[in-house]
Formats: structure tokens, sequence, C-alpha cells
């Protein structure tokens, strides 16, 4: 009797361990990005390997240019910009400032496992975030070894401000490849 209890409980472990395992089934690496001056995904127009977000769907509230805009939880940003409030007797809210950002794409460099493109995103002459828009992904190990390596490639362009990164080890070629589509954007941007 113990066997089987102990069977049952390690067979239902196992499956809540599998379903609860995250797979990635798109064809293209995403990063993660937290929310940040520029959510603006028109300044590219359509790009290869583009995934619809959350900002095609319709906005739950709509604010004329004198009016305050108050997100919902529905609602995400489509233009670039960053408001400051500033507060008032009257408890409404007021923007203050606005700034724009812009994503620049750096040259697509090819690779003998396929293309790597870098896009960046600049405020005020910084870069402010760094993501891929092509990556190698035609085999499994390709994805294994990008997912591993693209967040700290971009993870380290925004702290360096520039493109003298170190590579990932493991991940030689996309790096390499990441490293000149990186300043070929940073060139763009004049940075």
């Amino acid at each position: 009797m113990r066997r089987i209890v102990a069977w049952v409980l390690s067979t239902i472990s196992v499956l809540v361990l599998l379903f609860s395992y995250h797979t990635s089934t798109s064809s293209t690496l995403a990063t993660v990005q937290t929310p940040g001056p520029s959510d603006d995904a028109d300044s590219m127009g359509s790009s290869a390997g583009a995934t619809p977000s959350a900002s095609s769907a319709p906005p739950s509230a709509s604010a004329s240019p004198g009016s305050p805009a108050i997100p919902t939880p529905t609602q995400t940003r489509s233009t670039a910009s960053t408001t400051t409030m500033a507060p008032s007797a009257t408890a409404s809210l007021t923007p203050t400032k606005t700034a724009t950002s812009t994503k620049i794409a750096g040259t697509a460099v090819a690779t003998r496992f396929g293309n790597v493109q870098v896009q960046i995103t600049v405020l005020d002459k910084r870069i402010t975030a760094a993501t891929v828009l092509q990556i190698p992904n035609r085999e499994s190990k390709d994805v294994q070894i990008n997912g591993y390596a693209v967040p700290i490639l971009n993870a380290e362009t925004v702290k360096a401000q520039s493109a003298a990164i170190d590579m990932v080890s493991g991940a030689t070629v996309t790096s390499s490849a990441y490293i000149q589509s990186l300043q070929s954007a940073i060139d763009k941007a004049h940075l």
C-alpha cells in the first residue's frame, strides 16, 4: 500500500513540475524589459520576428491634451513618453514633463548560424534598453545558447553605454555579431 501511495504522489509531483515548466514556443527570443521611458513599437515599422503585443489592444481610457491620462491595468502605453505627475489641491493628476526616446536598429550581421540584429533605445543620449530583432534559432542548441547569452549582452550594453562589452563564454559567434550590430546602432544614434 505504501508503494502505491508513494508512486501516486511522485507521479503527481512530476506532472505538476512538467506543467509548471515555462517554455517558449516563439521562433524569436524576447527580452524582459522593465517598463521604461519608451515602449514605442512604431519607430521601427514592422520588423522580422516581431511578435504581437498587448499594445495592439484598444485602450480602455482616452485622454485629451488638457486632461490627465490615468492608465488602467489593461491599457498599455503606445507612445514613447514619460509623464511625471505633480500633486495638486484637487487630487487630479497633471502632466509636468514629457521625454521622448528613439529606437535605433543596428545592421543585421550574418553568422554561420543565422543573422544577429540589435536594437537600442536611446533617451537623452543614453542607452536605456537593448533588444535583439534577429537571433539564430534554427536549432534547439541555438535557442538554448542565445536564451542564456542575449539577456547578459543586453544588460551589459545598458551598463557600459557602449559596444565595449565582454563576450559571453559559449556564445562567441553570437557575442561577436551582437557587438558588431550594436556598434552600428550606436553609430547611427551618434553616441
